[in-house]
């Protein structure tokens, strides 16, 4: 259960459902409950792909590792880099979001100013200064331990949840506007180009159910981590489908659309009065707290992966003396994320910065989720003989699954290039939004071949992980391999 509160917490379902559903309404319209239902088809498949991996190659390295050992250390490599690039990304801006939770807060409370300055909570500058005060804290915490933290989250999720499930199941019954079924219907979505780029949103909302895998050396036992991890994708659908629903029973579509980053509390003000209006906005403000630090934990677990294996530098496989943890790799992936949110300033409005980022982190989700289905149909694909009803969980769902997102990503690039002519820090430019997974790839590359030929990792001989075993503990919390010297 501690592995589902991690994993539950790092998806942030109330936060995605917050912020997540205007974005994607905006795309696709009144069809924004079967959109969701489709995006889980891939994502349950990619899922099952990393039960399957894990059983038999637990590692808190993942994709990096079963990519690396299966299909090419390269492509390995890049799969792990590209995750915790994107992971940095995704921090940088949900710490704006904390932020904005927070004056939303206060604004409930009726505080507007604060030493005459008026709060927006749609504000880059605000919401960041904000956020990245929260994540000192958070990141205080998460180096205590993942125990530590998922009873902390686990507090936080049953709270959240009771609120999110009370005011949707709320809204089912008491919205006034007129429930459909064609909601669910998938040909009623105008067209591939609109299918595409809400498809990438949608699986971007599901990202996060991997952080259970993460966590998968200090578990009982590798099952733990798997059935938290599809556990997490069960709890994510419904939760989504619930809150697709009952928003569109409740808002109106334009004001959907045009309630953004706010959508969470413009559904509470609907639904309720003061001060019960603002539990949904508490309720946010409590999944982004846990989001945070969820994806803190499996971000430095990840990099003390790639470090022990020398793809990366030895500082990430620092471990602290007292809790046992990657404190210094927690730590500057705290730093990294806040340094990137302060970049991001040139992006003025919150909810361009959030529509920025979940289109162009969610193109790179597809391509290394896509990537690890692969791993887990050559993996196993000897079943296809042996063991046929075997093969259809560890083999056809991830290869489909994959295939699927390899092409998603592929048609969405060819129709941010095709439709730009040129190039604009904003939300809806083709090049702007390629840009980003396109640094993510070269900068990929150019660590890559620092690791082979400078570092002379064995990764890239064997594309295998060491081992968390074959790593012991000096006086001075340093991971360093049996014989040497730290």
């Amino acid at each position: 259960m501690d592995g589902v509160a991690i994993a539950a917490s790092s998806t942030a379902v109330t936060t995605t459902i917050g912020v997540g559903l205007a974005t994607t309404a905006a795309i696709v319209g009144l069809q924004l409950p079967i959109l969701v239902v489709l995006a889980f088809l891939p994502i349950i498949g990619i899922a099952i792909g990393y039960a399957s991996l894990n059983r038999v190659e637990a590692s808190c390295g993942n994709s990096y590792v079963w990519v690396g050992h299966t299909l090419s250390p390269w492509l390995g490599f890049l799969s792990g880099w590209c995750q915790l690039l994107a992971t940095l990304v995704f921090l940088s801006y949900t710490t704006a979001i904390a932020g904005s939770a927070l004056i939303q807060l206060l604004g409930g409370l009726h505080v507007t100013t604060i030493a005459g300055l008026v709060l927006d909570a749609n504000s880059t500058l605000q919401t960041t200064i904000l956020g990245l005060v929260l994540l000192i804290p958070l990141t205080l915490t998460a180096i205590r331990g993942a125990v530590i933290a998922a009873r902390l989250q686990k507090y936080l999720l049953i709270f959240e949840y009771a609120v999110l499930l009370g005011f949707c199941v709320y809204g089912l019954f008491v919205g006034h506007q007129r429930f459909a079924w064609n909601w669910f219907d998938p040909f009623a979505i105008p067209s591939w180009t609109v299918l595409a780029q809400g498809l990438v949103v949608a699986v971007f909302c599901y990202w996060g159910f991997e952080a259970a895998f993460a966590v998968t050396e200090e578990v009982r036992h590798p099952r733990d981590a798997s059935r938290a991890g599809i556990m997490t994708v069960l709890l994510a659908l419904g939760l989504f489908v619930l809150a697709a629903v009952s928003f569109q029973r409740v808002i109106p579509q334009d004001d959907l659309i045009a309630s953004g980053s706010a959508g969470l509390e413009h559904f509470g003000e609907v639904l309720a009065a003061a001060p019960m209006a603002s539990l949904p906005v508490l309720a946010l403000a409590f999944s982004v707290i846990a989001s945070v630090q969820a994806t803190l934990i499996p971000s430095a677990r990840f990099l003390l992966a790639m470090g022990r294996d020398r793809t990366l530098g030895p500082m990430w496989t620092r471990i602290h003396p007292r809790f046992g943890t990657p404190a210094q790799g927690t730590i500057c992936v705290a730093v990294l994320s806040g340094a990137i949110a302060l970049a991001a300033l040139i992006i003025p409005k919150l909810s361009d910065l959030i529509l920025a980022g979940v289109n162009s982190v969610g193109l790179v989700v597809a391509l290394w989720y896509g990537l690890t289905g692969l791993a887990a149909a050559v993996r196993f694909r000897g079943t296809l003989r042996t063991d046929p009803l075997r093969a259809l969980p560890a083999v056809v769902a991830p290869l489909l699954s994959g295939v699927v997102l390899f092409g998603l990503a592929g048609y969405l690039a060819w129709t941010w290039i095709d439709g730009t002519d040129h190039f604009a820090f904003t939300p809806d430019n083709g090049w702007f939004l390629l840009s980003v997974p396109a640094a993510m790839f070269l900068s990929g590359m150019v660590m890559a071949a620092v690791g082979k030929w400078v570092r002379k990792s064995p990764y890239f001989v064997s594309g295998r992980g060491s081992d968390a075993a074959s790593l012991d503990l000096n006086p001075a919390g340093t991971a360093v391999e049996p014989g040497t010297t730290a």
